[in-house]
């Protein structure tokens, strides 16, 4: 007998099928009546043994054991539903199961919130069961979609896919930590953005390229925010005028993508997590740097960093960004030579600013973008002037000898945007294995 999925229950009342899935639930009603909730990735269901000949009538069922049962699909009695409706309006009267797998006492409660600091790391420590959670599966289906649909869009819009190394000779950003390996007699970095290589491809002729792919950052940091280890959206497009052609990319990539999760996910997200997920329009507000300090110093927001945004920064630009402009996403542009790579290109007018951008999500940063600079003088000028050394990057250079196009692109996070499009409380909560500083398990 084949397998049936729990969502297809529904057209199959009064058939015998074969379920399979993890024992949710166990209930002892009497010596003759077991209750057993099964979950499988579809949905949950209650299954019924009553008196089975020649079996433990599924009292041997332990928790988060993986069973199989044959059994007849019945309409639960109207009353068992509205006493409870998760458990939907059909049921299982068991006619024979077997324990593919017995589970051992569990070392947390599969359904239970961690309620501190040292539960969410047990959950972690037990990732592969914290992830058994509907909302945990549902977090991972819209991860699913939201890539899809980015994808979706890259291609329809003639962009190619590329996949760059993550083993460098010489660090891909300026400013930011990195991991140094041993590389046989030499010493390489693991790659904080496919930056370089994304610019390769422009000269290279290939106009529009995206990468999804593993990037790295040796921050000490432990924060909601920041994870060591993450996946980075990446794009780049030749033929730009400005920062601003990026920007108008990258606003109708998100706006597609997330209308995708809306359509297949909207009732499940706010029904699942109490979060009613809203497409943003277009365009999306923008102000630069200086407008923004402006802003938060009005609202009482002492600036941390000349130039840059702390989290509380950011956070409070977002509620004024909510409030007054009616919109989750804001860009802020023009930031400062000081606190950008070297590539950016800068302002005609003014040396010290960049054609760069930042695009908040709900209080915090979750794309860096720039126009980059494309002629080979300018760009030396500006690694010396950053202090980098020439000969580590010279390959990186030699991009710009043979004729590059303007361009420009941006590195996104999606794992901070699935944080915040599902209102988890962590950046962990929306990575299928999270590391930072302490973690390296599982």
């Amino acid at each position: 007998m084949e397998r049936t999925y729990l969502k297809d229950l529904p057209n199959l009342v009064g058939s015998t099928v074969k379920i399979v899935g993890f024992a949710e639930n166990q209930r002892e009603q009497s010596a003759k009546l077991t209750f057993v909730d099964l979950r499988d990735i579809t949905g949950k269901v209650q299954c019924v043994a009553y008196n089975l000949e020649g079996s433990e009538n599924m009292r041997d069922v332990t928790l988060e054991s993986v069973i199989e049962i044959v059994g007849l699909v019945k309409a639960r009695p109207e009353k068992a539903v509205k006493a409870d409706q998760q458990l939907g309006a059909f049921e299982i009267e068991v006619k024979e199961y077997k324990i593919l797998s017995k589970s051992e006492g569990l070392p947390l409660q599969i359904n239970a919130k961690a309620q501190n600091e040292s539960e969410a790391d047990t959950r972690m420590d037990y990732r592969w069961l914290d992830l058994r959670k509907p909302e945990k599966l549902l977090t991972f289906k819209v991860w699913t979609e939201l890539e899809r649909a980015m994808i979706e869009y890259w291609t329809t819009n003639n962009y190619m896919e590329i996949h760059t190394p993550k083993i460098l000779g010489a660090p891909s950003e300026t400013g930011a930590e990195v991991f140094e390996v041993k590389y046989f007699d030499r010493t390489a970095y693991l790659a904080q953005s496919p930056q370089f290589y994304k610019q390769m491809a422009m000269a290279a002729g290939f106009e529009r390229v995206f990468e999804i792919g593993s990037v790295f950052r040796a921050e000490n940091s432990n924060t909601i925010r920041h994870t060591t280890e993450f996946t980075g959206y990446d794009a780049e497009l030749s033929y730009i005028d400005s920062h601003f052609d990026v920007m108008a990319e990258e606003e109708k990539l998100i706006a597609f993508a997330i209308q995708k999760v809306v359509e297949k996910y909207g009732e499940e997200i706010k029904k699942t997590m109490g979060v009613e997920l809203k497409v943003p329009t277009i365009p999306f507000p923008k102000m630069t740097m200086v407008e923004a300090k402006t802003i938060l110093a009005k609202i009482g927001i002492k600036s941390e960093k000349e130039g840059d945004l702390s989290s509380e920064e950011e956070k409070a630009l977002g509620n004024y960004v909510e409030t007054e402009l009616h919109h989750d996403f804001v860009f802020v542009t023009d930031y400062p030579i000081e606190v950008r790579p070297f590539y950016h290109m800068r302002h005609e007018d003014n040396q010290k600013l960049t054609k760069s951008f930042d695009l908040m999500y709900k209080g915090i940063e979750i794309t860096t973008g720039a126009q980059r600079e494309h002629r080979y003088e300018k760009l030396v000028e500006q690694a010396k002037e950053k202090g980098m050394n020439i000969e580590l990057i010279q390959f990186y250079l030699d991009f710009f000898r043979y004729g590059m196009p303007p361009h420009g692109g941006l590195g996104m996070g999606p794992s901070r945007l699935l944080m915040k499009m599902l209102g988890l409380e962590s950046i962990r909560e929306s990575m299928f294995i999270f590391r930072n500083p302490r973690r390296l398990n599982p």
